[in-house]
């Protein structure tokens, strides 16, 4: 038996890095998982059938999470294939580096709406079942640096901030209706996604870690496995931080 089977999951961001990594996971542990995608559409379709080969049920969609109607379709169409969602991973998101005095208002605005608009749409959309039915978990994928921030990712920062101060207030509002909302904050995690900015020397993580290394997303997933399971029934609004001694709280 698998500490999620008989569930489903939907992934924001699943088509690679950290959400890829959380789709496998639940898919491994009995969940059937609808796999969100906005550009990577050949990963996403290469996931579903990895998914599909170990007996799980996999459902591929589409969608900007910062586009209201995109989302809505998106539930929508999760709905018609399973009939509930009964965890919700919001995990879409990307990384771009740019000074403060040099940032666009539109670099500023594009990070927000995918990370802390987008973490909200659909978290709205998909939370009416969730009452109904009294059982829910949703887990927001936030990050370190929300919490220590960084130069060059102000944006980025700030979004991940918000999505931890959403966690909390959300968590409140709906744990008397049986609905558990938390949060995962990894710290450097090679995803193979985050880009380096002109001008901007390389991190050096051996030395700026107490690990001495990058995580890798395998080693993200299991917390993200752990909050959806029944182990997890007394964490509520929490932040938890697979982040190699980065921030230590």
């Amino acid at each position: 038996m698998g500490l999620l089977d008989g569930r489903t999951a939907l992934v924001t961001g699943a088509s690679r890095g950290i959400g890829r990594a959380i789709a496998q996971a639940y898919a491994r542990e009995g969940a059937d998982v609808v796999i969100n995608y906005r550009t990577a559409a050949a990963e996403a379709h290469e996931l579903a059938a990895e998914l599909e080969r170990m007996g799980r049920r996999a459902l591929v969609v589409q969608a900007d999470v910062g586009r209201e109607e995109q989302v809505q379709a998106m539930v929508a169409s999760a709905l018609a294939e399973f009939g509930r969602i009964d965890i919700l991973v919001n995990n879409a998101g990307f990384v771009t580096l740019t000074p403060v005095e040099r940032m666009e208002t539109a670099i500023w605005d594009g990070m927000i709406e995918t990370h802390l608009r987008g973490t909200f749409l659909v978290t709205r959309a998909v939370l009416p079942g969730m009452l109904e039915r009294g059982d829910g978990r949703i887990i927001n994928v936030s990050s370190q640096l929300g919490q220590i921030g960084r130069e060059w990712m102000a944006h980025y920062a700030a979004a991940k901030a918000g999505i931890i101060g959403f966690t909390k207030s959300l968590a409140r509002e709906v744990v008397g209706q049986g609905v558990l909302v938390n949060c995962i904050a990894p710290g450097p995690i090679d995803t193979g996604i985050v880009p380096e900015g002109a001008g901007q020397p390389r991190t050096n993580y051996d030395q700026l870690l107490p690990i001495g290394r990058p995580g890798a997303v395998e080693e993200v997933a299991p917390t993200a496995v752990f909050l959806a399971s029944d182990a997890a029934t007394y964490y509520v609004g929490q932040t938890l931080g697979p982040n190699g001694g980065d921030v230590m709280l």
